[in-house]
């Protein structure tokens, strides 16, 4: 297990908020967050993804089903300590999070940089049939993070090709399923994402189901909303929407 790849479990009160971090992620990448949650009365839970935390090697031999099942076990344990679950993810937890209020009872859902469309500097044009890639992975630069928890720099340092085409599929997946959406949802985007196209949460906004929907734009930051400068406008925002 690499340090902060371990799930968290933060004890609270009886409303409790789901963490999802995202694709190559770490549970610590959320656990600033959780502690702000925590720190009004929510009782949170940050549950870690299949084939994350641990190695490469891992992520190689899961799919977007096991990651999803992993949001189901996390709900589900959640469940067993709270009355009202709300669910938050980041970037693919994000997408994780829209399915999962399909499938269960979620009071509200939040996502944070939710990638419907991969911007074009992440190469996804250049990515090899799903058939040629079960062994391959490209470099990714390390993460240098300052101000923050610092096993958040604890990432794959290699990203498997096989697990791109399983989030391509599951970003799929997500586009047929946002019509039958109807939890109450917060939209968050950085208007500086050069991972997900920030278009990807007007996209949400327009297809999603629900009748009681927002999207919020962050002007200065990037993909990594709950890391960002701008974190604890981020942080404030999810809060306001929970309680509203």
């Amino acid at each position: 297990m690499i340090q902060g790849g371990e799930s968290f479990l933060l004890g609270g009160g009886n409303k409790g908020v789901l963490l999802i971090h995202g694709f190559t992620g770490l549970p610590a990448e959320l656990f600033l967050l959780g502690q702000f949650l925590n720190r009004e009365g929510y009782s949170v839970l940050c549950h870690r993804l299949a084939g994350h935390g641990t190695s490469e090697r891992d992520l190689m031999r899961t799919t977007k089903d096991d990651w999803f099942n992993s949001a189901l076990d996390g709900f589900d344990i959640l469940r067993g300590l709270c009355k009202k679950i709300f669910v938050v993810g980041h970037s693919m937890g994000g997408l994780l999070t829209l399915k999962l209020s399909t499938e269960r009872d979620v009071a509200k859902i939040v996502t944070l940089a939710a990638p419907i469309f991969i911007d074009d500097g992440m190469g996804l044009k250049n990515l090899p049939p799903k058939e040629f890639c079960s062994d391959a992975a490209i470099i990714q630069p390390r993460r240098k993070l300052i101000n923050v928890p610092p096993e958040v720099n604890n990432v794959y340092q290699k990203t498997p090709l096989i697990s791109v085409h399983e989030l391509v599929e599951l970003i799929d997946d997500v586009k047929n399923l946002l019509p039958k959406i109807t939890a109450p949802i917060l939209i968050m985007h950085g208007e500086e994402d050069h991972t997900a196209q920030p278009r990807s949460a007007r996209f949400i906004m327009d297809n999603v189901g629900s009748s009681i929907k927002k999207v919020i734009t962050v002007p200065n930051s990037g993909h990594l909303l709950p890391l960002a400068e701008e974190r604890d406008f981020v942080f404030e925002a999810t809060l306001d929407f929970l309680r509203s």
